[in-house]
C-alpha cells in the first residue's frame, strides 16, 4: 500500500531539523576549542559501553564496572606515553631528518640502476627527479599545515594537561549513566514516531558500532602486526611505519599502500641490492592484507558498515575543514549518522505518493524491520 505524505506536515519536518542542523553547527563553531576533551570523553564511553555491560552480566555493578575499566584503560594509556609514544616521537624526529639523504640515495640508485629501467622511463629521470623533489617539499608543506590546523583547533587553546584530566572524568559520568541517559532520551521521542526512531536509532548505532569499533580493532591489529613484523625484519623506523600504516587502514587500501610504498623505498636505500631483505618487507604487508581479508574484517566488522570510502574520505575532509581537529573526530559518527537517515528517507520516499504519484507502480517487496522498510 502506498504511503500517503501530507506535504504540509513534511514541510514543517524539513524546516525543523534545517533549524536544529544549523544550531548543531552554529554549536559547534562557538566552542570548537574547548569541546575537544568533552567529545573525546563521549567517544570513549560509547567504545567502552559494550565492555561495562559485559561486566554487568557477570555480577559487577555498574560503578564497579566503570572504575575497573576507566583504570584498566588509564594504565594501559599511561603505559604507552611512557614507553610507546617516546619511542615513536624519536623516530618521527629522525625519519624526519633522513628523509632528504633517504631521497637523494633513492635518486642515486635509480640513476645509477638506469638500465635495470624501460626507456622511456629511463629518458625521463632527470624530470622524474625534479618532479620527486617538488612533489616531496609540497608534502612536507602539507604535513605541517595539518598539525598547524590540529594544533590551532584545539591544543593550543586547551592545555594538554587539562585534556588528559577532563576526558577520563567526561568519559567516567558518561559510561556511568549511559544506560540511563539513553532510557531518558527514548522517553522525550513523541510516541507517534517512537518505533521509528528506535529503528533508526539501532542502524545508526549498528554502523557506527561497526565501523569505530570494529574497523578500530582492525587498524590496531593490523598497526601491531605491520610494527613487529616490520621491526623483527630490521628496517629502519620500522615501528613508526607499521603504526602508521595501521591506523589509516580505515581508508581500504590506502593504509596498506601508503605503508607499503614508505616501507619498500626505506628498504630498498637500507638493503639494496638483497632482494631478499626487500621481499620479507613486502612479505609482512602481505600476511597483513591476508589477516585483515580473511580474519579481521569478516569477525570485527561484518560484511557492511554502510559507509563506502569516497563518502568517508568527504566527510572526514568536510569536518576538518569547517571545524578542524574536532570536526574529524565527529566525522564519521555523523556520515554514518546522516547515510542512514539517507536511506531511510530514500526508501520511504520510493514508497510514497511523491513518488508513485495517484497510481502506484508494482515492485519486488522490500525487507522490514518492525514495519519500517530497512536499508
Amino acid at each position: 500500500m502506498t504511503t500517503h505524505i501530507d506535504r504540509a506536515a513534511l514541510r514543517r519536518q524539513i524546516f525543523f531539523w534545517m533549524v536544529a542542523l544549523a544550531i548543531f553547527v552554529a554549536f559547534l563553531m562557538l566552542f570548537r576549542s574547548i569541546l575537544l576533551p568533552f567529545i573525546a570523553g563521549m567517544a570513549l564511553a560509547y567504545f567502552l559501553d559494550p565492555v561495562a555491560d559485559w561486566f554487568e552480566r557477570r555480577g559487577f555493578s555498574r560503578m564497579m564496572a566503570t572504575l575497573a575499566i576507566l583504570v584498566a584503560f588509564i594504565l594501559l594509556f599511561g603505559l604507552s606515553l611512557v614507553v610507546l609514544i617516546p619511542i615513536l616521537v624519536t623516530q618521527a624526529a629522525d625519519l624526519g631528518g633522513k628523509i632528504p639523504g633517504y631521497i637523494s640515495q633513492l635518486q642515486t640508485l635509480l640513476m645509477s640502476e638506469s638500465n635495470l629501467l624501460p626507456s622511456w622511463i629511463s629518458d625521463q629521470l632527470g624530470q622524474i627527479k625534479d618532479s620527486f623533489a617538488a612533489l616531496l617539499k609540497e608534502g612536507a608543506g602539507l604535513v605541517g599545515t595539518i598539525f598547524q590546523q590540529i594544533w590551532n583547533s584545539g591544543m593550543a587553546l586547551l592545555d594538554i594537561a587539562a585534556l588528559f584530566v577532563v576526558t577520563p572524568v567526561v568519559a567516567f559520568y558518561l559510561l556511568l549513566d549511559w544506560d540511563n541517559m539513553v532510557a531518558k532520551v527514548d522517553k522525550w521521542v513523541p510516541r507517534d514516531h517512537v518505533e521509528t526512531v528506535r529503528y533508526l536509532a539501532k542502524q545508526i548505532d549498528a554502523t557506527i558500532a561497526g565501523f569505530v569499533r570494529g574497523q578500530g580493532s582492525v587498524c590496531i591489529i593490523l598497526g601491531l602486526i605491520y610494527a613487529v613484523g616490520l621491526s623483527i625484519v630490521g628496517l629502519n623506523f620500522g615501528l613508526l611505519i607499521g603504526l602508521f600504516a595501521g591506523l589509516i587502514s580505515f581508508i581500504p587500501y590506502v593504509g596498506s599502500m601508503v605503508g607499503l610504498v614508505l616501507a619498500v623505498v626505506v628498504a630498498v636505500v637500507q638493503f639494496w641490492p638483497d632482494y631478499v631483505m626487500i621481499g620479507a618487507v613486502v612479505a609482512v604487508f602481505a600476511v597483513g592484507q591476508f589477516f585483515e581479508g580473511n580474519i579481521l574484517q569478516p569477525r570485527l566488522v561484518g560484511k557492511s558498515v554502510g559507509l563506502h570510502p569516497v563518502w568517508l574520505m568527504f566527510a572526514l575532509f568536510a569536518f576538518g575543514a569547517l571545524f578542524g581537529f574536532v570536526g574529524m573526530l565527529i566525522a564519521v559518527p555523523a556520515a554514518a549518522s546522516f547515510g542512514v537517515l539517507v536511506r531511510f528517507a530514500i526508501s520511504r520516499y520510493l514508497d510514497s505518493d511523491l513518488y508513485h504519484g495517484t497510481q502506484r507502480v508494482p515492485h519486488e517487496p522490500e525487507d522490514t524491520a518492525d514495519g519500517i522498510a530497512s536499508d
